[in-house]
C-alpha cells in the first residue's frame, strides 16, 4: 500500500485494489496506514522513545532538550511544540488509538508514558488540522497500537550500554479462537544518566484484547505507566565548559503514574456505511521536586548573621555559626542568615539562595467519540463523507509550594524549617511573595466535525473539512476564592468553527500536486488562565495568580505540495505558511519584574520542506531538508533583564526588551537536514547510519535577536550554535529468530547544545555561589547582577548492545 498524504487535510489516497482508488480521510478514530514511522522503523532505529524516533527520522521535527532527560524532550514540528514542561505553549495534538494524549491541565505531552513497543505506526499530519480539535495548530501526531492479529508471536528484547542504561521488554500476541485476539507488552528502562544526579527509570505496560466478527471489530485497551525521571536541565556556559557532566542546581525530579482504559469499536453496517466509536477513562498523577536558585537573593547581603539572627540560631540549638567576619570573599556557600531568617520569619525570601519547589497534579479524564463514514455518489461523482462527534470531561487538582533553602557545595538545595520557611507571603519583608497554588480545574469540551472527499475526475479531487468546538473551563482557587485580583476563580467558555479545504490534481501517474488551506485553534489552558492578570503577576513556573479571560489562539495554514513517485523512489517538496493570531505569550511586568500570560498579536511560521527516499537493491536512502522562517509579526514588550539591550537603568539591572515585527522566534532553527542509509549487506547482516544537521537558534530571553555579550555584565552569545550528530547501528542475525544489535549515538562525540536561554547566574566560573558579583552602582537599593547564557547540552557518545529473540 502506497500512501500519498495530503498536507493540512490528513487525507490519504491509496491505490489498494484493482478496481481503482479508495479515498480514506484520516480522523481521530480512523485507521489509515502509517506515514511517519512503522514498528519496523522503530526497531531499525532502536530509539529510546517515540520522540527520539521523530527527531531522527521525521522531516521538520527538531528537539530542545530543556529538561535534560531522554524521556522528557520538547519536540517542535515546523515551529509548533509538544512538550512535557508545564507552561509551554502546546501547538501539536497527540492521539493514541483515538484518545487524545495531551493532558487536561496544561495540554502537556508526557512521552515517558507511551510504550513504543506497543506502537504499530505513526502518522504526522502537517498543517492546521481542525478535525483533530484543540491544539492541532501545527498538526497532529496519530499513534496506532498493535493487536494480536497483526503482531502474533512472542518477542523478548534486552539491551545495556553507557551510563548505566539498561532496557528490557517483552510482548506476546496471537489469536485466541472464537474471533478473539490478544496483544500485550511490558518494558522497563533505567539509567544512571550521563550528568550528575540524573538517574531515571520507567516501567510501562500495555494490553489490547480484540474481537472480530464478519462486520464488527471491538478492542479493549489498557495502559499503565510508572516513571521516575531526573532531568537537570540547562547549565551555565562557563560551568558547562569546565565539566559537561555538571549541573546548575538539583534535584529536578518528576514522577508520573498514569492509567488508561479504552474501548474502541467499528461496525460495517453496509457496503457504504461504517460506524466507529470509542469510550475512554484515564488517570494521571504527577509529582515534581525541584531545587532551584532563588534569584531574589542575588544582589542581597547573605553572609555574616547580625545579633538578632545569632540569638535566634542559638535559641534553636544551632552552633558553629560565625560570630563575625563572614563575607563573600571567604564563604562560597552561605547558609546561616537563611536559617536564622526562616526562624525569625523575617526575610528568607532575600537571605536564602535556594528554593525547594514541590508540586502535585492529579488529573482524571472521561470521554468518547463517534464517527460515521458514508461512501456514495454525488451527482454521479464518488464521494466519501465522515461525520464525527467528540465529548470529553476532565478534572484536575494542582498544588504547589515553595520552601526556602540554601545551596550546598554540590549545588543541591537543602530546605530550611521555621515559621518563615515557606513562600506564603507572610514574611516580615517588603518583597515577600506567595508561591502557593491550590487550584481545581474542570474542563468540558464538545466537538462536532466532518471531512468530505469528492472525486471530480480520475485526476482531480476536492477535500473539505471543518470542526466546531465548544470548551467550558471552570477554575476554583482554594487559597483566594471569589474572583478578582489574586484569585484563580474563573469559568470562561470558548467556541470556534475551524474549516479546511484542499485540492489534489494528479495529471499523470507518479505526479501529484496539492494545495490546501486550513484553520485550527486552541483554548487557553488552566495554567495560562491562572497567570493572566497584569495586576497580580506571577513567577512561572513557581506560582499562579489572577485570571482575566484570554482569547483563543487561531492558526491558519496554506500549503502547496508536489509529489513525484517512480520505481523504487519518491520525492516531495512543500511550501507552507502558518499565520497565528492571539498567540499566548509570557510578558514582563515592569512594576515587579514578574510576568503574566497575555494574547500577543501575530506570529508566522513559513518555509520549504523537501524529502525523498530511494531503494537500490539492498540499499535504502532517505533525506530531508526543512527551511523554517519563524518570526513575530507584531510588536511586544517582554522581560529581558539578562539581555544586553534591555531598557534597564544600567547594565546588570532588570529591564524589558521590545520585540519588533520580523524578529525570529527563539529555540527554532532555520535549517534542518536529515539523511539516513540502511544497507542489507547480507541475509544475516544489516548496517544503518543517520545524520541530523541543525543550524543555530536564538536563545530564550533574546526574543529581540539583539543581545550581545560585553564580557562584564553579560557573558555568552544570544544563540546556540549549529551542530551535526550522527548515529550508527548494526544488526546480526546468526539464527532465523535471533538478532544481536549495537547502536552508537553521537558517533563522533560532538559537544553541542539543542537550546539556549539567557539568565542571571548565581555562580562564578569555579562554581562558587556569588550573591553580589558587582559592588555598584546601587540603584533603588539594588545592585547589578551577572547574566550569562545557559545551554541544553546534548548527550555525549553512547554505546548500547542488545539482543532480540522472536518465537
Amino acid at each position: 500500500m502506497v500512501l500519498l498524504p495530503l498536507p493540512a487535510m490528513a487525507a490519504d489516497l491509496t491505490d489498494s485494489t484493482a478496481d481503482g482508488e479508495i479515498v480514506v480521510v484520516a480522523t481521530p478514530l480512523g485507521d489509515a496506514a502509517p506515514t511517519a514511522s512503522t514498528a519496523q522503523d522503530i526497531d531499525a532505529s532502536r530509539a529510546v522513545s517515540l520522540a527520539e524516533q521523530l527527531v531522527r527520522t521525521a522531516p521538520g521535527v527538531t528537539v530542545n532538550e530543556i529538561q535534560g532527560n531522554p524521556l522528557q524532550p520538547d519536540i517542535s514540528y515546523r515551529g509548533f511544540t509538544a512538550s512535557p514542561l508545564l507552561g509551554t505553549p502546546q501547538g501539536l495534538s497527540v492521539f493514541l488509538d483515538g484518545v487524545r494524549m495531551n493532558q487536561p491541565f496544561g495540554e502537556v505531552v508526557s512521552w515517558d508514558l507511551i510504550p513504543q513497543a506497543a506502537i504499530a505506526g505513526m502518522d504526522l499530519v502537517s498543517g492546521a488540522a481542525p478535525q483533530f480539535g484543540r491544539n492541532a495548530l501545527g498538526g497532529a501526531l496519530v499513534l496506532r497500537t498493535k493487536d494480536g492479529r497483526s503482531d502474533p508471536g512472542v518477542r523478548l528484547q534486552a539491551s545495556g550500554g553507557s551510563f548505566g542504561r539498561a532496557t528490557v521488554s517483552g510482548s506476546a500476541g496471537g489469536q485466541l479462537g472464537g474471533g478473539f485476539d490478544l496483544f500485550a507488552t511490558a518494558d522497563h528502562f533505567r539509567e544512571d544518566g550521563w550528568r550528575a544526579y540524573s538517574p531515571s527509570h520507567a516501567s510501562r505496560g500495555f494490553a489490547r484484547l480484540g474481537w472480530s466478527g464478519p462486520a464488527t471489530r471491538i478492542d479493549l485497551t489498557g495502559l499503565y505507566a510508572d516513571t521516575d525521571l531526573n532531568g537537570n536541565g540547562l547549565q551555565e556556559q562557563r560551568l558547562l565548559a569546565a565539566d559537561r557532566r555538571s549541573i546548575y542546581t538539583a534535584p529536578d525530579n518528576t514522577r508520573n503514574r498514569a492509567g488508561l482504559i479504552a474501548v474502541k469499536g467499528q461496525h460495517r453496517a453496509s457496503d457504504r456505511l461504517t460506524l466507529r466509536g470509542n469510550l475512554f477513562w484515564r488517570r494521571l498523577r504527577t509529582a515534581t521536586l525541584n531545587g532551584d536558585a532563588n534569584d531574589e537573593a542575588l544582589g542581597q547581603s547573605l553572609y555574616q548573621p547580625n545579633a538578632a539572627e545569632r540569638a535566634a540560631l542559638a535559641a534553636a540549638g544551632y552552633s558553629g555559626f560565625p560570630l563575625a567576619g563572614e563575607s563573600q570573599a571567604n564563604t562560597a556557600f552561605p547558609r546561616w542568615r537563611c536559617i536564622a531568617n526562616a526562624l525569625l520569619n523575617e526575610e528568607p525570601n532575600e537571605k536564602c539562595n535556594g528554593l525547594f519547589n514541590r508540586s502535585r497534579t492529579e488529573q482524571d479524564e472521561l470521554g468518547g467519540g463517534l464517527e460515521a463514514d458514508w461512501s456514495s455518489s454525488l451527482g454521479g461523482l464518488d464521494n466519501h463523507l465522515t461525520l464525527g462527534l467528540s465529548v470529553v470531561h476532565s478534572r484536575a487538582h494542582f498544588i504547589q509550594t515553595s520552601q526556602f533553602g540554601y545551596l550546598m557545595d554540590d549545588r543541591t538545595v537543602f530546605p530550611v524549617s521555621g515559621p518563615g520557611a515557606f513562600a506564603d507571603g507572610t514574611q516580615n519583608s517588603e518583597n515577600a511573595f506567595d508561591a502557593r497554588v491550590d487550584l481545581r480545574a474542570r474542563t468540558s469540551s464538545l466537538g462536532v466535525y466532518l471531512a468530505d472527499s469528492l472525486t471530480l475526475s480520475p485526476q482531480l479531487r476536492v477535500d473539505l473539512a471543518g470542526r466546531y468546538d465548544r470548551t467550558w473551563l471552570r477554575n476554583r482557587d482554594a487559597i483566594t476564592p471569589g474572583g478578582g485580583t489574586g484569585s484563580l476563580d474563573s469559568q470562561p467558555v470558548y467556541t470556534r468553527f475551524n474549516p479546511a479545504a484542499a485540492v489534489q490534481w494528479q495529471p499523470t501517474p507518479g505526479i501529484a500536486l496539492r494545495a490546501a488551506w486550513s484553520q485550527a485553534s486552541r483554548a487557553p489552558s488552566a495554567i495560562e488562565l491562572g497567570c493572566s492578570d497584569p495586576a497580580s503577576p506571577c513567577r512561572l513556573p513557581n506560582a499562579l495568580a489572577g485570571d482575566p479571560p484570554l482569547r483563543q489562539v487561531v492558526a491558519r495554514t496554506a500549503e502547496l505540495r508536489l509529489d513525484l513517485t517512480g520505481r523504487g523512489w519518491s520525492a516531495s517538496a512543500t511550501l507552507f505558511r502558518t499565520a497565528s493570531s492571539d498567540d499566548i505569550l509570557f510578558v514582563s511586568s515592569q512594576a515587579s519584574g514578574y510576568g503574566y500570560f497575555r494574547n500577543f498579536g501575530q506570529t508566522r511560521r513559513q518555509g520549504l520542506a523537501i524529502e525523498g527516499h530511494a531503494d537500490w537493491g539492498a540499499l535504502r536512502l532517505q533525506a530531508s531538508y526543512t527551511l523554517l522562517d519563524a518570526t513575530y509579526r507584531s510588536g511586544e514588550q517582554v522581560g529581558g533583564g539578562a539581555n544586553s539591550t534591555s531598557d534597564a537603568p544600567a547594565p546588570g539591572f532588570d529591564g524589558a526588551i521590545t520585540i519588533r515585527p520580523g524578529d525570529r522566534l527563539p529555540l527554532l532553527p532555520r535549517h534542518t537536514v536529515k539523511a539516513a542509509a540502511r544497507w542489507q549487506a547480507a541475509r544475516w547482516l544489516s548496517l544503518d547510519l543517520d545524520v541530523m544537521a541543525v543550524s543555530g537558534a536564538y536563545a530564550r530571553g533574546n526574543e529581540n535577536n539583539r543581545h550581545q555579550p560585553d564580557g562584564v555584565y553579560f557573558l555568552g552569545p544570544g544563540r546556540s550554535a549549529g551542530y551535526a550528530v550522527a548515529n550508527a547501528g548494526i544488526e546480526l542475525r546468526p539464527a532465523p529468530r535471533f538478532t544481536l544489535f549495537a547502536t552508537v549515538r553521537n558517533l563522533f562525540d560532538r559537544h553541542y547544545a539543542s537550546g539556549a536561554q539567557l539568565g542571571a547566574t548565581a555562580f562564578d566560573s569555579q562554581g562558587r555561589f556569588v550573591a553580589r558579583p558587582f559592588a555598584g552602582p546601587v540603584i533603588a537599593g539594588e545592585r547589578p547582577l551577572l547574566s550569562s547564557t545557559f545551554f541544553a547540552p546534548g548527550a555525549p557518545r553512547t554505546i548500547e548492545l542488545g539482543l532480540r529473540w522472536m518465537l
